[in-house]
């Protein structure tokens, strides 16, 4: 393991510590709620009598003030938590759920939107539900998270957590990923429970599923959501997703990521509101049906050697014969995205034959396991091509996806923290290895 590994996980371990230590007067003034993490909790739904669509973006709906817990033990840290108006990836308004923990040294004029790579579809899992008590298999993510929102917390950030999938678990569609992390922004800056306001800096950061959610946030920033995007100095990432249909190629007959398969269908199917059952064979509705609720957990390594075809009615064969499939991945195709105006450090790994991963395919090529360098690539030149922001590109050639973060965070934090600091961003342009190309998807006949 790497010293920069250990001095994290030192820190992390200390910090976590003093948070289950910290004294009850750092917590956050509010009325205490009840910390539960059921289908059944109240703090979810909206029900005012006024409709969702009479608020703002960002207008903080509910509020509530609990004991920040670790695999469903209380701590003395404080969490607020709020109901807030947001939009999902069909423009239309819902309430999410996001949670602001105070830094026990911080002075609120800096604080980290933390993108968690929880990946479920099941609502259960979401970090906010973790925090507040619940304890699921999905939602040993959010805990395990612990290691990376503890060194944030200990250098004074306040940290603001979302729940970027919404209520309804949409896993990967990353419109609704970023505008839930922007109104999340919003939320936390008007309310007064919180300690944050008009003058705090954001910055965003986010692995993996928590990285789909960052960029598209930074990307959706400038036109969604100016007002936020002037409070941003910056993004972090790690292990991006950019073009799903390009994914769904790499990841094909895999040995631990395929089943990341029929949670994209699951995910596109649910977000669009669009039925692709119908193109499934007996065995995809099988495991449509066992997924459908599941975690990233339920399906990694679960499906070793699952493709398309496997699940797929013969007609079907190739997904771009399905124009409701076709159009609701072009939708989710970063490429085809605006550009962010503030800095990015965007890293990937590229050693996905670690993890079992082989895929080579013409247009796609390789990537960590589940994300496709390339891709990645083409994005970072992209955005050095379309904006004037410095983007710093870095990719592990010996790391796959589980590897990759033990690098990135540390790195990250200390991008992050010459971004508060208004230091100049290093940059990369110019010289970062060409990619692929991120052109949306053309239809194909039927087979």
């Amino acid at each position: 393991m790497s010293k920069a590994a250990v001095r994290l996980i030192s820190v992390a371990v200390a910090t976590a510590a003093a948070m289950a230590a910290a004294p009850a007067a750092t917590a956050v003034e509010s009325t205490p709620a009840a910390a539960t993490s059921t289908a059944s909790d109240p703090f979810y739904a909206y029900g005012g009598s006024e409709s969702l669509s009479a608020f703002a973006p960002g207008t903080v709906l509910k509020t509530r003030t609990l004991q920040y817990h670790l695999v469903g033990i209380p701590t003395s840290l404080k969490a607020v938590q709020l109901l807030y108006r947001t939009t999902d990836a069909q423009g239309r308004p819902a309430a999410n759920v996001t949670t602001v923990v105070r830094s026990p040294t911080g002075d609120r004029s800096k604080a980290v939107s933390y993108q968690s790579f929880y990946d479920s579809l099941s609502p259960e899992d979401g970090p906010s539900r973790a925090i507040a008590g619940g304890v699921t298999l999905g939602g040993v993510i959010p805990n395990v998270e612990a290691l990376f929102l503890a060194p944030l917390l200990a250098q004074g950030y306040d940290v603001v957590i979302p729940d970027t999938e919404g209520q309804k678990a949409n896993f990967a569609a990353g419109p609704e990923y970023g505008t839930n992390t922007l109104d999340s922004i919003r939320a936390a800056t008007k309310s007064a429970q919180t300690g944050l306001g008009p003058s705090t800096a954001f910055a965003l950061m986010g692995y993996s599923g928590g990285a789909i959610a960052t960029n598209w946030a930074a990307a959706l920033a400038p036109s969604y959501a100016p007002d936020v995007n002037r409070k941003l100095v910056g993004y972090a990432e790690g292990g991006l997703l950019v073009d799903p249909a390009h994914n769904l190629k790499y990841v094909d007959g895999s040995l631990a990521w395929s089943g990341v398969i029929p949670m994209s269908v699951i995910g596109v199917s649910r977000s669009y509101d669009i039925d692709l059952k119908s193109y499934l064979n007996g065995y995809g509705r099988e495991v449509y049906k066992d997924l459908e609720h599941g975690s990233i957990i339920d399906a990694l390594g679960h499906y070793p050697g699952l493709t398309w075809k496997k699940m797929a009615k013969p007609e079907y064969a190739n997904p771009n014969s399905i124009p409701a499939f076709l159009e609701a991945v072009n939708k989710l195709n970063l490429g085809s995205a605006g550009t962010p105006t503030v800095p990015g450090f965007i890293t990937q790994g590229n050693a996905g034959v670690l993890e079992g991963t082989f895929g080579n395919h013409p247009g796609v090529g390789t990537g960590d396991g589940v994300m496709v360098a390339g891709d990645v690539r083409a994005l970072a030149r992209q955005y050095c091509a379309t904006g004037g922001a410095a983007v710093k590109y870095s990719q592990y050639e010996l790391l796959s996806h589980m590897g990759a973060p033990v690098v990135w965070a540390p790195t990250a934090l200390n991008w992050l923290g010459d971004r508060f600091a208004g230091r100049t961003a290093p940059s990369d342009c110019g010289r970062i290895p060409a990619g692929n190309s991120l052109a949306p998807e053309a239809p194909a006949p039927l087979s």
